[in-house]
């Protein structure tokens, strides 16, 4: 069933837990007879005291000798190493909040747990001593609270309900509410450097939070104490819990009483009322979810972990990625809303005080990642968030490009945490290829572009598109340096975490503009000039980025067809090297197209295939693999990727999960990713199913967005395209291309068409 995950057994672990979410609250949900758990984050909870101070010592001096070093003397090891000098603080940590815990009596039997996606609705049934029960949970994000819920055919409900913490913790009860109050650590050192002590609590210092909740029951005995809540004789329970911190956003201080936070939550138990709280929520829910759909092949109704060891012994599920899409759609609902910050590493769930990488939002890659799927699949609320995040990177990367480069505009490198840092991290201790990416902000930027293409919301692109995008433009012409043949070069310059191998045989990772900065800047001074061109804004920033533009390194070829990489040849330290930055114009960028630049495509493609030939893929390297394949025409490469990542890559929840690594942004990309097989619009003409996978005869998709402000229904049996239909949300004319050929259609804000319709 490609909207239901459900299982036999409670979930063995916190990795197997279904998720829940309103982007500000996230649930795991282990679905435990006797002694449940729910494992429970909030976005805004971190560690650390508020923003740091970067304190770069003379930043345009160590520029100068980067500089000095690549252009004058070739000495990339020499720049790399120098470039530490421009390192700043390590990012902080993104925590868990608490757990909800639920005890009870007696061994389930006759069990089933599920996730309803279209609901977003968690639910285990079992029956204990003949008595049937039925336990309910989800996140309402109208209401801003969990709600969980019991009932049973007969009044023999009994339960102890209490809050733990890997935080210190002291308990709270007013009123007949139950809660607890705490605080993040106020310091804490990043998983992969090590310290005596780690992870740091100071009174008075980091973010405080607190948890308050109620139990409600018809016919049972309820009683509130300092250890938790006691139903007896019941045989319905609800229980509703509020979270709040005392976060007061990236540039300040956190608030010192967490009290305060209680209190907050205590309020929200006030506002709401219990009888409307399900209704309320399954109808927001569906609201957005029901946007969009895939549906592959036959329904299969087995159990999802059973689905995915088939598909790991070599069987074909269609309807099983057709879930997963969905899936990905039902996460970013979860963990993205207006409002909330933007999805992190691992969305809104983590369990460790010290998660890996922080859990950070990691922007040369991942954060965007997360949010390919958001105005493609009709989330574009969901998409919010991210813009918050540019725009408050813009105001903070402003002193660091100041600081570091002399420079105007903002920057933002690698990593970023809630402080919203925004310089290379490592505190000088760190080798630069996981932190000297001068232009992910650049990348950043682009999703506002993509998001304007997506829904034609002129007042975004004005408001707040516009300026950072402009920003981003003063900061690199600033960065920009002529070269000995007058060729401007971006210094210095990288591509992501990948190392190059010196004739020394030792490893460097910077050198002159990188292809992938290459695609990045093109781009940036081809969006200003688009957005300019639309909100009629002439400026002599606009004219000097489409000179400079003339002036960038072209991208080149090597002598056996690969993309250069860096701008020699360089021996990679990695030949699968995961990232696939040097292919940004195939995709996620749009310069790259076999039919417009053949010559460009086939490039790309042998350096696909270097790439990925005897490779072992990661998650989100799938997910970034599926749409480059994709893009260029060659479905059974994609559905090859697409098997082996559900063979090897996901929990039984579908959650990404390498080992004990959880990452999601493989779940958000395989779903952005997927539909490039089904429908492209990147060019000039909006292509219908481009690259339909043989393996995927049968199907359809249903809300699926084109740029142009464009949402299509489309269905195909036995290979052929049976319906297709258009519609519009702004005036426009359209080229579109169908399997049967290509048309150019006008059509009226609102108006819809049938481009093919069978008899």
């Amino acid at each position: 069933m490609s909207h239901l995950l459900w299982f036999r057994t409670p979930a063995p672990d916190w990795f197997e837990a279904l998720p829940l979410g309103n982007g500000h609250l996230g649930a795991k949900v282990y679905g435990r007879v006797a002694d449940e758990r729910i494992a429970l984050n909030l976005d805004d909870v971190w560690s650390g005291d508020g923003p740091r101070t970067l304190t770069v010592p003379d930043g345009p001096g160590v520029l100068a000798d980067v500089r000095r070093l690549l252009l004058e003397e070739g000495d990339q090891l020499a720049a790399t190493e120098r470039t530490r000098a421009l390192q700043g603080p390590l990012v902080e940590s993104y925590q868990p909040l608490a757990d909800l815990v639920i005890t009870s009596a007696g061994e389930g039997a006759d069990y089933r747990r599920s996730l309803d996606l279209r609901t977003g609705i968690a639910a285990v049934d079992y029956t204990v001593d003949g008595v049937r029960f039925r336990r309910e949970t989800y996140v309402s994000a109208p209401d801003q609270v969990l709600v969980w819920t019991m009932i049973a055919d007969n009044p023999v409900v009994d339960l102890l309900i209490g809050l733990e913490s890997q935080h210190p913790v002291r308990p709270l009860v007013a009123d007949g509410t139950y809660g607890v109050v705490g605080h993040a650590p106020s310091d804490l050192t990043i998983e992969y450097r090590s310290r005596p002590d780690p992870v740091r609590y100071e009174d008075g210092r980091g973010i405080g939070f607190g948890l308050a909740l109620r139990v409600f029951s018809d016919d049972g005995a309820v009683s509130v104490s300092a250890d938790g809540v006691a139903v007896h004789g019941a045989s319905r329970v609800t229980v509703v819990l509020a979270a709040a911190s005392t976060y007061a956003g990236w540039s300040v201080p956190p608030g010192r009483d967490p009290a305060v936070a209680f209190d907050a939550a205590v309020s929200v138990l006030d506002s709401v009322a219990v009888d409307k709280l399900r209704a309320r929520h399954v109808e927001d829910h569906v609201s957005l979810y029901d946007r969009a759909a895939l549906e592959l092949g036959p329904i299969v109704n087995n159990p999802t972990d059973e689905r995915l060891r088939a598909v790991a012994a070599g069987a074909s599920d269609p309807d099983l990625i057709a879930l997963m899409f969905n899936h990905g759609r039902y996460l970013l609902m979860a963990s993205s809303r207006p409002g909330t910050q933007a999805a992190n590493l691992q969305g809104i769930w983590n369990q460790d005080r010290r998660p890996m990488w922080a859990s950070d939002w990691t922007n040369n890659i991942n954060t965007q990642m997360n949010y390919w799927l958001a105005d493609l699949t009709g989330l574009s609320e969901c998409f919010d968030p991210l813009t918050s995040l540019v725009e408050e990177l813009a105001s903070a990367g402003a002193d660091t490009a100041r600081i570091l480069y002399d420079a105007p505009g903002w920057v933002a490198h690698h990593n970023t945490d809630i402080w919203r840092a925004t310089w290379p991290v490592g505190d000088g201790g760190d080798d630069p290829v996981w932190a000297m990416c001068a232009t992910c902000g650049v990348w950043l930027t682009a999703h506002l572009m993509e998001h304007y293409r997506f829904t034609l919301d002129v007042s975004f692109l004005r408001e707040r598109a516009y300026p950072v995008i402009a920003g981003a433009a003063e900061f690199v012409l600033s960065m920009l340096v002529a070269d000995r043949d007058g060729v401007l070069q971006f210094v210095p310059s990288t591509a992501p975490e990948h190392h190059f191998v010196l004739p020394s045989g030792s490893k460097a990772s910077v050198d002159l503009t990188s292809t992938y900065d290459i695609w990045l800047i093109r781009e940036l001074f081809a969006n200003l000039a688009e957005a300019s061109r639309i909100l009629g804004v002439s400026s002599d920033l606009t004219s000097r980025a489409a000179a400079a533009r003339d002036r960038l390194p072209a991208v080149r070829v090597t002598p056996d067809g690969r993309l250069h990489e860096w701008p020699t040849d360089w021996e990679p330290s990695e030949v699968h090297h995961r990232h696939q930055s040097h292919l940004y114009g195939l995709y996620p960028g749009a310069e790259i197209d076999p039919v417009r630049t053949p010559s460009l495509a086939a490039a790309a493609r042998t350096s696909l295939l270097v790439r990925t030939e005897g490779a072992t893929n990661g998650g989100w390297t799938a997910a970034w693999l599926v749409a480059l394949w994709a893009r260029l025409f060659e479905p059974a490469r994609a559905v090859a990727v697409i098997q082996d990542y559900l063979s090897r890559l996901v929990s039984d929840n579908l959650l990404s999960r390498d080992g004990d690594i959880f990452q999601i942004d493989a779940n958000f990309g395989m779903t952005g990713c997927i539909p490039e097989l089904l429908l492209q619009s990147h060019t000039d003409v909006v292509r219908v199913l481009p690259a339909l996978p043989a393996d995927w005869p049968d199907g359809s998709f249903r809300g699926l967005r084109a740029r142009g402000g464009l949402v299509f229904d489309v269905s195909w049996r036995n290979d052929e395209l049976t319906e297709a239909v258009v519609r519009a949300s702004h005036d426009g004319t359209y080229r579109i291309a169908l399997p049967t050929g290509e048309r150019t259609v006008t059509l009226a804000a609102g108006q819809q068409l049938d481009l093919v319709r069978d008899a």
